[in-house]
Parts: C-alpha cells; sequence; structure tokens
C-alpha cells in the first residue's frame, strides 16, 4: 500500500482528518514521567496509544528527539507505532533541503532508518533537492509551500518575474508539486492554518494533492476554516483533495497532570468533532 492509499485508509477508518504531532518538550511532561529519552519514549507511546483510533497520521517532529539524543528512542517508538496503530502512517516531520548524495542519505534516515511513511521537505533548493525521496516510490514526501510563520512573507509572498504569470513563489511550489514534480503521485505540500484564504488559493493550485496543515490548536489556526478551505470531496462525499490537519502542544500537553493521556484522548476527541463537522458542512 502507497502513502496516499494508507492516508484513505486511515481518514475511513478512523473517520479522521487529524494528525497528532509529536513535539515532546520534556520540561513539560507531567509528575512521573522522566525528563530523558526514556521519558521521551515513554510519553510519546502514552499519546499514541491514547489517540490511536482518532489520528489520520502521527507527525514525529525529529528534532525534539535530537535535541535530547533520543533518536534510538525516536526509532523504538516508530515500531511501537507500528505495533499500536498499524493502519495509522507516520510523517516524519524534518524539512529537509540538501541535494545529491546528502540528500539520499537524508532519505534513507527517514525510510530506511526510521521507517516513516512520508517526510516534511524544503524544496527551496530545487528539484534534485526532492527527487532522491521519489525513488522510494510507496513513501510520500511534503513540501513546504506557505508555512504559518511571519517570516514565510519574506519568500514565499513574493513575485516571481521570471515566470509567466509572475505567481507567487508559494503559487510557484504548489503549480509545481501538483505537475512536473509529481512523477509517481507522492507528493502534498505544507501549508500553515493561520492563513485559510491562502489554503483555498493552494487547493484551487493542487486539487489533488494531500495538504498537511499545521497551526491548528495551540497556534492559533481555526480547525473549521482550515476544512473549508483546503478539504474537497465528490458528489458522493468521497475525498478527493485530502487535508491532514495538525495539532501537537494542544493535545501533548492538555493535561500536566497524571491524567495527561486521558486529556490528551479528550482534546484529539474533540478536535476531530470540529473538522469532521467542518467536512460535512462543505459537502
Amino acid at each position: 500500500m502507497n502513502f496516499l492509499d494508507q492516508l484513505r485508509a486511515a481518514e475511513s477508518q478512523n473517520q479522521s482528518m487529524l494528525c497528532v504531532g509529536l513535539d515532546p518538550e520534556p520540561t513539560r511532561f507531567p509528575a512521573g514521567i522522566a525528563r530523558d529519552p526514556e521519558g521521551i519514549y515513554a510519553f510519546c507511546t502514552a499519546i499514541v496509544e491514547a489517540t490511536a483510533d482518532l489520528a489520520m497520521a502521527f507527525k514525529p517532529q525529529i528534532a525534539y528527539f535530537a535535541a535530547h539524543r533520543a533518536e534510538a528512542q525516536l526509532e523504538r517508538l516508530m515500531r511501537r507505532m507500528r505495533e499500536i496503530a498499524p493502519h495509522v502512517p507516520i510523517i516524519l516531520d524534518a524539512k529537509r533541503g540538501d541535494i545529491g548524495s546528502t540528500a539520499e542519505q537524508y532519505a534513507a534516515e527517514a525510510f530506511d532508518r526510521y521507517g516513516a511513511d512520508a517526510v516534511t521537505l524544503s524544496p527551496f533548493m530545487g528539484f534534485d533537492s526532492v527527487q532522491p525521496y521519489l525513488r522510494y516510490k510507496n513513501k510520500g514526501a511534503f513540501l513546504l509551500c506557505r508555512t504559518s510563520n511571519p517570516g514565510g512573507d519574506d519568500l514565499q509572498n513574493q513575485r516571481l518575474a521570471s515566470v509567466q504569470g509572475q505567481p507567487l513563489l508559494y503559487e510557484h511550489v504548489a503549480r509545481l508539486a501538483q505537475g512536473p514534480w509529481n512523477l509517481n503521485g507522492q507528493l502534498g505540500l505544507v501549508v500553515g492554518a493561520t492563513y485559510p484564504q491562502e489554503i483555498e488559493r493552494v487547493r484551487a493550485l493542487a486539487p489533488t494533492l494531500p495538504l498537511l496543515i499545521p497551526g491548528v490548536g495551540a497556534q492559533g489556526g481555526d480547525a473549521a476554516a482550515t476544512v473549508k478551505a483546503g478539504w474537497r470531496g465528490d458528489a458522493a462525499g468521497a475525498t478527493t483533495g485530502p487535508v491532514i490537519v495538525n495539532s501537537s502542544r494542544a493535545i501533548l500537553y492538555a493535561s500536566s497532570g497524571a491524567d495527561f493521556a486521558d486529556a490528551a484522548r479528550a482534546a484529539a476527541l474533540a478536535t476531530r468533532a470540529t473538522l469532521q463537522a467542518a467536512r460535512a458542512s462543505v459537502g
């Protein structure tokens, strides 16, 4: 099963567009969870167990593991997620963006070492920074397109005078991902939830690509507006343009007490319900 098939299956089985982001910050762990690599593993495993039937995807952020020398724990966590929720795809949030043999090594890291189903990439060195990942034909790659941070305007919202029609840079990335770069139908786009009008613009340019949308919850993105801007379906209600709406801190740190896993589940349930209601209102 390729990545897009996995997404569709998880969306259907769990009736969900929710992606649970795994960004473990040991300083925010509840009492009783060690603030070390083993604590990171224990905390994330508890979150995954609590949300396995609610998520369309999980998204571990590699920096939160590497900064605490927890790469071995990330490898274990990836294997454990396969046991707990084999039907839920895993997106490794790495935002790699190099070329040549270095990009090949990063691709091997994501797909061979960690066993991810998809990875996030920066496309700004061009297609040769993306191509090594596409050699893994059952895997997915999400290109940064219109990110939610204010500094995204510095580049992404600038016009390209040298390209016909003078599109904004993020629009050009969307067109490339929908078209010539999408060799095996593996690409998706990252679009921030804080810009729903631009999500809608990206969806118009890339009508079938999966959109990974961070920024809902603690970062201020509106879940309902996000779905209305990005999700598309056919006359029968089947998804034609999927959205994967990520929430990290609002779920991970819903409680600082011993009930943190139960609180995470309650937060995930509420977010999933909001997303599903917005989907119903779209069509």
